[in-house]
């Protein structure tokens, strides 16, 4: 029974092991600077300029019933089309 107990210890002291939380950066996505996109064709070099003029960091183009991950992400512009490559919205998270 002590070799046991002595084997878990270690396990029970990683449990409670603590971690820095990540530091939060700045709410850097600005979707209102972006909404002149609308209905503009999605073509990269639009969706480059919509990024860069949201100030995000990333972005992700969403086709009509792509699934997508519901992760929020302050810095990351999302750009939904329509079936026709047509921007229809934009909003960050």
């Amino acid at each position: 029974m002590i070799r046991f107990t002595a084997l878990l210890l270690p396990v029970g002291l990683m449990a409670c092991a603590s971690y820095p939380a990540p530091m939060p950066g700045p709410a850097r996505c600005s979707a209102g600077a972006v909404q002149g996109f609308v209905g503009r064709d999605a073509r990269p070099r639009v969706v480059q300029n919509a990024k860069r003029r949201a100030g995000a960091r990333d972005v992700r183009v969403i086709r009509p019933g792509q699934a997508v991950t519901m992760d929020f992400r302050s810095d990351r512009l999302n750009v939904e089309v329509d079936h026709r490559n047509n921007i229809r919205r934009l909003h960050c998270g």
